[in-house]
């Protein structure tokens, strides 16, 4: 009996940040069931809920792994440190999503809600070590991500981005799991990664096509949430027709939860192959960076060059893991801090223009600087290092990886980035153009007319303040990032990572 409360008291300790995040949906549906109307309170309730988790994150840290639940979920401070970018992601969202949602008049409650559920999703995705839960995590953040991205629901565009992000959601989620039931089928009947690398090996079957179809498929679903090239498809009309606040979730939490899958899923499943899939990734990573960059010098809408960003950004992550060393890690870690902050604070400035003039057009910025100065000056830092502007921390968070892809060979991936990235730097300067431009007849209409509200200061506060925050982010995190680096390598354990 003693024993059966020690298990369940480790268990708990294992899985206290996402038992949080439970507890506050918990509290979120009770205020609910009391309160008719929605209350700010909501918004403080998840924001503090977030803010506790990452804290017990922080108290975990450095501590011995916990493998619980029968094996089944994993924790160490790898994992952690993808949680760590899951949490930050989500609670620099909800400030930006107050003034969006009260001039649109959507509910708050199942808002929030989704969103802590995606996040939920997203932690266990990290710290999984079985095939089930591999596949159930996700799709519970997907599920998520469908929700959000149609909320607006009298918009069409929002009902036709749902739709073909649940079509072709879909469709990815199958094909992961029949990658998954080949490698199930292949190791005789297991589903825990390190169990399944033993059974392919004690049948002989580490080699033979069977693992390479398994290889495939699950390159094919990774891709898919990764947005990799060519299954970057369904990206551009759903960062189009979603709400504002819901992209930038999506573009950098469902990012970094896909990452984690890749990692442990490459890394400890296809070990022995790791040529094959080396080669496949290289390709998929060129692809993304010349694609992204150069389909999104083409774009008009503002959220559909921020849709071929990111899928850009993912080829310069894919470098770290494709180096499959401690510093690729580390790096491909740091970047994606850098990217996280980058991302947010761009689009909380899309956030407070398209909520005050209702459009997103890129031309329609013109002469914003005369007008909103503040979201004018914090756009340029956030947007510029996105392309990898010197001195800028995108600048830096860049060099590191294409140093790590040249240490490790990958000469042709190093030498395509840095030409991709002097492409994107041009359409990002080419936006900040317009916002400063000082010439009357350029001004648009919708800067001419553009008021600042006045009727909650509260909301203003909260977005004004994330922007700002994630403005000065972007600009200091390159100056102290070795000490970020340092930090990632102290915590990247390979042999924990290979022997999970």
């Amino acid at each position: 009996m003693k024993l059966e409360f020690d298990l369940r008291l480790s268990y708990g300790s294992a899985i206290s940040p996402e038992c949080i995040l439970i507890s506050s949906l918990i509290i979120l549906l009770i205020i609910d069931l009391i309160f008719e109307k929605d209350t700010p309170w909501l918004y403080f309730i998840s924001f503090v809920s977030l803010m506790i988790s990452i804290t017990v994150l922080f108290l975990q840290w450095k501590e011995e792994p916990i493998i619980s639940f029968s094996g089944n979920f994993r924790t160490d401070t790898f994992n952690e440190m993808f949680q760590f970018l899951i949490l930050l992601c989500s609670a620099l969202c909800i400030p930006l999503s107050v003034e969006y949602i009260q001039c649109t008049k959507m509910a708050i409650m199942e808002f929030l809600l989704l969103i802590l559920t995606a996040t939920l999703g997203g932690m266990f995705l990290c710290g999984a070590n079985d095939l089930v839960t591999i596949f159930v995590a996700p799709e519970c953040s997907s599920l998520c991500f469908y929700s959000l991205s149609g909320y607006t629901k009298r918009d069409a565009r929002s009902n036709e981005a749902t739709m073909k992000y649940l079509l072709m959601g879909g469709t990815s989620s199958s094909i992961l799991a029949y990658g998954f039931s080949w490698l199930y089928g292949l190791s005789g009947g297991e589903i825990q990664l390190q169990r399944i690398i033993n059974g392919l090996i004690d049948a002989q079957m580490y080699n033979s096509p069977g693992t390479l179809v398994a290889l495939i498929c699950i390159m094919v679903g990774i891709g898919f949430k990764l947005s990799l090239v060519p299954f970057h498809q369904w990206t551009p009309d759903v960062y189009e027709g979603s709400p504002t606040p819901v992209v930038a979730l999506l573009s950098a939490a469902s990012k970094v939860a896909a990452l984690a899958l890749a990692t442990r899923i490459f890394n400890i499943i296809f070990s022995f192959s790791s040529n094959e899939w080396h080669f496949l990734l290289e390709i998929l990573a060129i692809l993304s960076m010349i694609l992204g960059n150069l389909i999104a010098i083409t774009q008009t809408s503002m959220k559909r060059m921020l849709a071929y960003s990111p899928i850009s950004q993912i080829g310069y992550l894919m470098i770290g893991i494709i180096a499959g060393n401690s510093n690729g890690y580390a790096s491909m870690l740091t970047y994606t801090l850098f990217y996280i902050f980058m991302s947010l604070g761009t689009f909380a400035c899309i956030i407070l223009f398209g909520s005050r003039t209702g459009t997103d057009n890129i031309r329609d910025y013109a002469g914003l600087y005369i007008k909103d100065p503040l979201l004018a000056l914090s756009f340029t830092p956030c947007s510029l290092p996105l392309g990898g502007f010197p001195p800028s921390s995108g600048f830096f968070g860049k060099l590191y990886p294409f140093w790590c892809g040249w240490q490790a060979g990958l000469y042709l991936l190093v030498s395509i980035g840095p030409f991709t990235s002097v492409i994107s730097i041009y359409y990002y300067l080419r936006t900040i153009g317009l916002l400063i431009t000082e010439r009357d007849k350029e001004i648009t209409p919708y800067v001419t007319n553009y008021k600042i509200s006045t009727s909650s200061l509260i909301s203003k506060s909260f977005i004004e303040l994330g922007m700002v925050l994630c403005a000065v982010a972007s600009t200091i995190l390159g100056v102290i990032m070795n000490t970020i680096i340092t930090i990632a390598q102290d915590n990247i354990s390979l042999s924990h990572l290979i022997n999970s």
